[in-house]
């Protein structure tokens, strides 16, 4: 372990063929945040500390690569290769279906939602998780969804589309409508990751329950050498619009978990 998450409680969790590693910490109800390729980076570990300061319970799974370990161009694209080529628990292509690992997920945010009680779990996905948030929703204990930069499904044929089926989504637009519920879509206009037509599927399929903040390439954090693509870590401004996509999420949490009445 790092010194970087030296302070966080780590424990295993099982659930069906899988067993992953889960760092927690904090105190109120639960948000499940799901690290971006290649790992649980430093940075993730950030966003969620703000998250913990914020008044929440936070659980962030390993699902792949090494805890703490810094980004690199190398290490993100080994990470990549083996999740798309060789771990069958990933699903990155496009047949309208969520990841396997997603049912594990779900299983966390009910031990999460049991251990931490209040209104439900809030579940945030980044990049080639950013679609998980999503396929959660057919667990009824999460009711604040974030999808930041969501990837998957890779190449042009899954451009207008997204890593969850047709049930999943038509699960999640229902209870959008019976609970009042809603969710948060994050991405930077010219991502070359997240095809725009993506973006406007959800808006389209979710209407007004998509919360779509605008973020261009000119507010994504300069010097990083890439596009403006991961809007709460690599690409994260300490102001403007990408900040306040920041505060936002932190709000969206607070308020559909119960801490905040608005």
């Amino acid at each position: 372990m790092t010194d970087l998450l030296a302070s966080w409680a780590l424990s295993d969790f099982t659930d069906g063929p899988w067993t992953r590693p889960v760092y927690r910490k904090g105190s109120g109800p639960a948000v499940i945040i799901m690290h971006e390729i290649p790992g649980l980076h430093p940075l993730v570990v950030e966003y969620g500390e703000r998250v913990v300061a914020a008044g929440m319970t936070v659980f962030m799974p390993s699902l792949f690569g090494t805890p703490g370990k810094p980004m690199s161009t190398g290490y993100a694209l080994g990470q990549m290769v083996m999740n798309v080529c060789i771990r069958r628990e990933f699903n990155a292509w496009a047949n309208d279906r969520s990841s396997p690992i997603v049912d594990w997920l779900r299983a966390l945010a009910r031990k999460a939602h049991a251990d931490c009680g209040g209104k439900g779990v809030g579940a945030l996905g980044m990049c080639f998780t950013g679609g998980f948030a999503l396929g959660m929703m057919t667990e009824p204990s999460v009711v604040a969804p974030v999808l930041s930069q969501p990837s998957l499904p890779l190449g042009k044929k899954g451009a207008a589309r997204i890593d969850a089926s047709p049930r999943e989504i038509a699960c999640a637009r229902q209870r959008m409508i019976d609970e009042d519920l809603s969710m948060i879509g994050l991405a930077f206009d010219g991502d070359p990751f997240v095809p725009e037509v993506r973006m406007d599927m959800l808006q389209a399929a979710f209407g007004d329950r998509f919360e779509r903040p605008k973020l261009t390439q000119a507010d994504a954090r300069p010097g990083t050498g890439m596009a403006g693509h991961s809007v709460l870590t690599v690409h994260l401004n300490n102001a403007g619009p990408t900040k306040e996509a920041e505060a936002r999420t932190i709000a969206f949490f607070r308020h559909r978990l119960g801490l905040d009445p608005a």
